[in-house]
């Protein structure tokens, strides 16, 4: 078999990889560069492959870096089938007709074509099929099945079998026990397998402490009368958040202010969330079913419309306003912070990966101002980070994942991160496991 890394290697976004056996080919992920753009140049070149001869695509879960050019390659030329489960099906198509519009915007600013559209989301949502966790799939020779992933509702450790042999591709692991979700199933063997490393060199902070420091960055900030922003991916952060805040606020830990989620898509989201609530852990099942609706509370807003959102600045702070995009390199949030970036008394709160590049990334690495809508505007506000509400696992559990496959792997592709973290997980596989880890080239290829 032939595997090929067209994205995601060296690189914490674009997952892209095609895997060949007796000249049959399909892809995992097909997602989008992301950047200090919403989507990056390389994301309208012409795929390196004929998209006509992928005969299938397997989908860890709907982050648009793992789904984000799948309407390009269906207006390319493929005529196979997508398959991924059945939440990651309905994540999908809300989260690629958000990114539509974002990027029409980027293309008519940037002058060129669009990088797909409407329609050819629908044409892809008629190809797609939502299957169950552990339910076996059989396509041009290859076995495949999903597992649980643990990193977001419906996200899937992908696990294929062809020429007798296995491939795990990990897909992005959770940050477990996650507030809401089932954790991270483990593999109990493979051949080789392909593990994300977007944390492959840190640790989080401890699991217990993400709502304790929440809870400090709500107080400091009310306390000084100022605007808490985050930033945050409108799917699992943001309903994290909720969650946090729902028990904050009904526990009486932290003052009572409003709090606006400024996002139609986290909203949509939301809504997806109560449908699929049987795959909820046991603790929030059992808040659910004794009638707490973890996700709203006294004081909550949702703000669907433009008009709504502008509101938002009529309310006299303090408040606290969660937005997309996560990294800030589009969205509803750049014009909060715009507005409030230069306020002393105000917050500034990251909760997920900021990737090389990114808006984000330039604020929580210190810049003194950055450019927004034209704009310089300074940065004079708290800036603050909980890593330990990232979705995604640490080095530790990384490895700790990896463990009961250590006896039968014959090869680790350590690939999902920037090239520093990668290369610090694939030394700690070697050292800790005996194992062969590489760091994959982007566009190389192995034969398995």
């Amino acid at each position: 078999m032939n595997l090929i890394f067209y994205g995601g290697a060296k690189s914490v976004t674009g997952s892209n990889y095609l895997l060949e056996s007796s000249n049959r080919k399909i892809l995992i992920d097909c997602g989008m560069q992301q950047g200090s753009h919403f989507a990056e140049r390389q994301n309208f070149e012409p795929f390196k492959y004929k998209p006509s001869e992928i005969e299938a695509v397997f989908i860890t879960h709907a982050h648009i870096d793992h789904i984000g050019r799948l309407p390009k390659l269906l207006k390319d030329g493929f005529k196979g089938k997508v398959y991924s489960t059945a939440i990651t099906k309905d994540f999908a198509e809300l989260m690629l007709l958000d990114s539509e519009h974002i990027l029409d915007k980027e293309a008519e600013r940037e002058g060129r074509p669009p990088l797909y559209n409407t329609e050819n989301i629908e044409e892809l949502m008629k190809v797609w099929e939502g299957v169950e966790y552990h339910q076996p799939i059989s396509v041009a020779g290859f076995s495949v099945k999903f597992f649980d992933a643990g990193h977001i509702l419906g996200s899937a450790i992908v696990r294929v079998e062809a020429e007798g042999k296995t491939i795990i591709f990990s897909g992005d692991l959770g940050n477990s026990p996650a507030p809401i979700i089932q954790p991270t199933e483990k593999i109990d063997s493979a051949d080789y397998c392909l593990i994300e490393s977007t944390y492959g060199n840190r640790f989080h902070e401890g699991l217990g402490d993400r709502q304790r420091d929440l809870e400090s960055a709500i107080e400091n900030t009310v306390k000084d009368g100022g605007v808490l922003m985050i930033p945050a991916f409108a799917l699992e952060r943001t309903q994290d958040l909720l969650f946090h805040l729902n028990e904050l606020f009904e526990k009486g830990r932290v003052p009572k202010v409003p709090v606006f989620i400024d996002s139609p898509l986290a909203i949509k989201l939301t809504a997806i969330y109560k449908k699929y609530e049987s795959h909820f852990n046991k603790e929030i099942l059992k808040l659910e079913r004794a009638g707490d609706d973890i996700f709203n509370f006294p004081g909550l807003r949702f703000t669907l419309t433009t008009e709504q959102s502008k509101e938002i600045n009529e309310v006299a702070p303090p408040k606290i306003i969660i937005a997309g995009s996560g990294m800030s390199n589009g969205g509803r949030i750049l014009h909060h912070e715009q507005r409030y970036l230069s306020d002393p008394k105000s917050t500034i709160l990251f909760v997920g990966y900021q990737t090389a590049g990114s808006l984000g990334r330039r604020i929580l690495d210190g810049a003194k101002s950055v450019r927004i809508f034209g704009k310089e505007i300074p940065v004079r506000c708290r800036v603050r980070e909980i890593s330990a509400y990232s979705a995604h696992a640490d080095q530790g559990q990384l490895l700790d994942w990896l463990k009961p496959m250590r006896l039968s792997l014959k090869k680790i592709f350590v690939v999902q991160g920037e090239e520093g973290s990668s290369e610090a997980l694939a030394q700690k596989i070697r050292d800790n496991y005996a194992l062969e880890a590489v760091v994959p080239e982007p566009g190389s290829q192995a034969v398995l």
